[in-house]
C-alpha cells in the first residue's frame, strides 16, 4: 500500500534528526522508501516561543495496515528520543504523521487519514506535491487544488 508520511523536528539538530527519520524508515518490517521530498524550513505552528521546523515527506510502499504502521511510526519517534507529554503543537525532537495511506479514511479519536491538518498546512501540501504532483487525496480531492490560497511564503526549501 503507497503511504505518505510527514516528518518535522526543531529541537536539536532539526536537519539531522530529519535526516535520521528518513533513513530509519527504510528499516520499517515490510516497508519500502519510494521518494523523499526536500527538505523545509518553516516558523513552528502554535506558540511562537520555539524554533523553526524542518520538514520533509517520505512516500512508503508497505505491507503494513495503518495501525502497524504508526506504532513503527511512535518506536522510531521514541528511539529518537521524542516523549509524548500531550503537548500540542510544541516542540518536537522528531514528529512522524501518517498523512495519507493508500486509498483508506479513517476517523479514530488517535488516527485521523488523510491526517487532519493536510488540507491547510503549506509544510505538508509543499513537499508532497513536489514528489507526488497529481495525487488525489481520499475525500479531499486533488492535490494540486488544495494548494489554492494556501501561502507557502514562510517555508525555505533547504534541498
Amino acid at each position: 500500500m503507497r503511504s505518505y508520511i510527514g516528518i518535522g523536528s526543531n529541537l536539536g539538530d532539526p536537519v539531522a534528526q530529519v535526516r535520521w527519520a528518513l533513513a530509519a524508515l527504510a528499516g520499517i518490517p515490510l516497508t519500502r522508501v519510494e521518494q523523499v521530498s526536500s527538505l523545509y524550513r518553516n516558523p513552528p505552528m502554535g506558540p511562537a516561543d520555539q524554533p523553526d521546523y524542518v520538514n520533509a515527506v517520505a512516500e512508503l510502499e508497505t505491507e503494513l495496515d495503518a495501525r502497524a504502521l504508526l506504532a513503527e511510526l511512535h518506536h522510531l519517534e521514541a528511539e529518537a528520543g521524542r516523549l509524548r507529554d500531550g503537548q500540542r503543537w510544541g516542540p518536537r525532537l522528531l514528529d512522524l504523521d501518517i498523512l495519507l495511506h493508500g486509498r483508506e479514511q479513517i476517523d479514530e479519536a488517535d488516527l485521523t487519514i488523510p491526517h487532519v491538518g493536510l488540507p491547510r498546512r503549506a509544510f505538508v501540501l509543499y513537499p508532497l506535491t513536489e514528489i507526488t504532483p497529481s495525487l488525489d487525496i481520499p475525500g479531499l480531492g486533488p492535490l494540486r487544488d488544495l494548494l489554492v490560497g494556501i501561502d507557502g511564503s514562510d517555508l525555505i526549501r533547504l534541498g
